[in-house]
């Protein structure tokens, strides 16, 4: 395994003319955007997946992911996809205030400038008027909902032809890094996930919300949770500060055939147990891994707006959903993350396998 780690203050220097070379090969200067249903038979219905694309002019004006807490991102709805074909990237989002696809469209828009199809679907349960902790907590569906969209998206007509075959990668980020990492190969440990909630020690905020819903992990049927969720469709995974990543089954890292880039963000010493990958890494045969040390794990919701964080505040949000790490602005964090998100993506999937 190459393991590597880089810090803000080395993307400082270079995050500006890495965006300008990106720039220069650009695949459409518009993004599209739309939403097709993925049928779950798991789920007992469909999943609304959102896909952005590069686009031709046309569509509609819309602002993706904006918020009282957060500023959105513009992409053109239902914009005529650019003629070509194209990797694609299955995006799984995480849980709570953030936890939508389209919360993550300062991601998803970038990387389709850039020459991709990015779906993602909405996991049920996990955010919204319909968030639930029981669902939530159900680890082990939300990698078949992947799954789903893939056969979803490569059998609409619309995307099927502009699909570049055998290429195709995942982003997860929070919640969705575990996501990544199951679909990889890892395997959860039905044990593990049943003891999570025991102490606040991991995750206190999470855990606080599961035990308020009346939620006891270890009555939970997990008979399905330590299946292998491994789709050999899936050619790359990159998960960005993957949580819980300590509910894994230890061995099942090192079964992992394809590479896998983890970023974790925030300082060593800082980084949350529950969070911290820098181990499993190490078990990942192919595998890089980075940190941002002036991130913060909230440094993956989208750029707070004036006077988000006495907001969160007086809602009684109960994370601190605007703080990040250091000196760095969010923006300036997430055009890291971009930065190597792409980089990490055109190589996997651009290049000959």
């Amino acid at each position: 395994m190459k393991l590597v780690t880089k810090i803000a203050m080395i993307f400082c220097s270079t995050i500006t003319p890495m965006l300008a070379v990106h720039q220069s090969a650009v695949a459409s200067e518009v993004v599209g955007v739309r939403q097709i249903a993925a049928p779950s038979k798991e789920r007992g219905g469909n999943l609304t997946v959102t896909l952005w694309y590069p686009a031709d002019e046309g569509g509609k004006r819309v602002t993706l992911g904006e918020s009282a807490f957060f500023v959105g991102t513009d992409a053109r709805l239902e914009a005529p996809i650019s003629r070509g074909k194209y990797p694609l990237i299955v995006l799984s989002h995480g849980a709570g205030l953030g936890g939508t696809p389209q919360a993550m469209s300062w991601i998803a828009t970038p990387l389709a400038k850039q020459g991709f199809i990015v779906a993602a679907p909405a996991h049920p349960g996990n955010t919204g008027a319909n968030r639930s902790a029981a669902e939530t907590m159900k680890l082990w569906l939300r990698p078949a909902d992947i799954s789903a969209t893939l056969d979803a998206v490569e059998q609409t007509l619309l995307f099927e032809k502009h699909l570049e075959a055998g290429r195709v990668g995942i982003l997860g980020l929070s919640m969705g890094g575990n996501t990544a990492l199951a679909l990889a190969g890892a395997r959860l440990d039905p044990v593990r996930l049943a003891s999570y909630c025991d102490t606040d020690a991991l995750n206190p905020s999470l855990c606080e919300w599961v035990r308020q819903s009346g939620v006891n992990l270890h009555t939970m049927d997990m008979h399905l949770a330590s299946r292998n969720n491994l789709d050999a469709r899936i050619k790359f995974a990159m998960a960005i500060d993957p949580a819980p990543v300590d509910v894994f089954q230890i061995n099942s890292f090192s079964t992992v055939k394809i590479p896998v880039e983890i970023v974790n963000l925030g300082k060593p010493g800082e980084i949350p147990q529950t969070a911290l990958a820098s181990g499993i890494a190490k078990a990942i045969p192919r595998s890089t891994y980075y940190t941002i040390e002036d991130a913060s794990h909230y440094s993956m919701f989208g750029e707070c707006k004036p006077g988000a964080s006495e907001l969160a505040v007086s809602e009684k949000v109960g994370d601190p959903v605007c703080s990040d790490g250091g000196r760095l602005s969010r923006l300036e964090i997430h055009n890291q993350l971009i930065v190597m998100a792409i980089e990490a993506f055109s190589r996997a999937l651009k290049t000959a396998f």
